[in-house]
């Protein structure tokens, strides 16, 4: 993403429209066994912990003028760098099948439909393709279009916000019917891993701001209400039908076509990150492509994998990409805050790498532990101490081994 840069406004828009998406109804409908209260205060500590190192990663990028993948460099190397420039790719990939799947699914059953219209293989590809129109336009050139989408998109959720709040009044006071189908432990967990699942991502818009800093803050700021916003209508609506099926809770609260808009804008506005910034991870890996030819590329393969193959499993989706990428961000955060490190002119740090498969396994090991925070928390704080502790012991032995010359 050359030249232009963005203003503060316009990153606050990019990432409402991350923030608003099915895959955020989806994810809070998921933390309705806990009830209304609980699950409030799960959605708002799991998003405070994920956007605090959402924020993290913002900041570096854009004060550096370097997209996400390029940033990992600084703890990883050039070489290192790659196997997460991989990782995203297949992450964002996936993402791309999955929320053009989830979207074409309600799409297809938001209104009596009948013939190819009812057909989620049909909104696969209608969403798939304003998918690439919004890659090909790009984000500096969005301008008044996506002011307008915005706009609408916005005055369609409050819509949306208002019918289930009213149709779910007494549902809100519910404890939860199912208290032991899901530990508050893990509903932080899920809510943290929406705004973690952007980390290799944000720095990808960052980078072009105009006020690197303020455009960081407002991003995150912008994407914690929405997100919140999102995860709180998903949970509600749940609670009130007693299911997670987004295209039922539309329909059973009437919202026909304002539904159907809904969706496909949500859909492709989310989207059109996780494909575009597919493509930018993918130059890092192999630059004789450019940026945009790229995005196109995994918009199109994301949308033949969401026809052909079972795209659904959310929950353990969403684990994995916690556990690759929280270690990774730990690390990045001790080098460029804490320890001052800067290792982009390796081909690839062994002492990074290793600390990243120790927090990997501990944040595996973590999902099966209850705390009152979540796994990411503690894996973050457990893959600081490591790096506090191999840089104390570099400078131990760099300090013994100057004194016995």
């Amino acid at each position: 993403m050359e030249g232009k840069k963005t203003s503060v406004f316009e990153n606050g828009l990019i990432w409402f429209g991350a923030s608003v998406s099915i895959a955020e109804l989806l994810t809070g409908t998921l933390i309705a066994p806990l009830g209304f209260g609980k699950g409030v205060a799960a959605i708002l500590l799991g998003h405070v912990i994920g956007c605090v190192l959402l924020y993290c990663a913002g900041l570096i990028g854009a004060k550096r003028n370097l997209s996400a993948m390029e940033t990992v460099r600084i703890s990883f190397g050039k070489k290192g760098a790659l196997f997460f420039a991989v990782m995203n790719v297949l992450q964002l990939l996936g993402w791309t099948a999955v929320m053009t799947r989830q979207g074409a699914d309600s799409a297809a059953a938001a209104l009596d439909f009948s013939g190819i219209f009812a057909q989620p293989t049909f909104w696969c590809v209608i969403i798939g393709l304003f998918i690439a129109i919004w890659i090909i336009i790009g984000v500096t050139n969005l301008g008044k279009v996506n002011v307008i989408v915005m706009a609408a998109l916005f005055i369609m959720t409050i819509v949306l916000s208002l019918v289930v709040f009213k149709n779910s009044e007494n549902s809100m006071f519910s404890e939860g019917a199912y208290d032991d189908a899901l530990s508050f432990s893990a509903a932080v967990e899920l809510a943290a891993a929406m705004p973690i699942s952007w980390l290799p991502v944000i720095s990808d818009y960052t980078r072009t701001a105009e006020k690197p800093a303020l455009a960081t803050s407002v991003s995150v700021v912008v994407y914690f209400i929405g997100s919140c916003w999102m995860f709180i209508i998903g949970m509600t609506a749940a609670l009130y039908t007693g299911g997670g099926d987004v295209a039922g809770i539309m329909l059973g609260a009437g919202l026909g076509s304002v539904g159907l808009l809904i969706v496909v804008i949500s859909t492709v506005t989310t989207t059109f990150l996780d494909a575009y910034s597919a493509g930018v991870s993918f130059v890092s890996i192999y630059g004789k492509i450019k940026e945009r030819p790229a995005a196109v590329i995994i918009t199109i393969i994301g949308t033949l994998t969401a026809v052909f193959a079972p795209v659904n499993q959310l929950e353990g989706f969403l684990y994995l990409i916690g556990s690759v990428f929280s270690p990774m961000i730990a690390i990045l955060i001790a080098d460029t805050f804490i320890l001052k490190r800067d290792c982009t002119k390796k081909l690839a740090d062994i002492r990074n790498i290793a600390i990243w498969i120790i927090g990997f396994i501990i944040y595996r090991i973590f999902l099966y532990i209850d705390t009152p925070v979540g796994n990411t928390l503690p894996v973050i704080v457990i893959v600081i101490v490591f790096c506090f502790a191999a840089e104390f012991i570099r400078r131990f032995f760099a300090k013994a081994g100057s004194k016995s010359k």
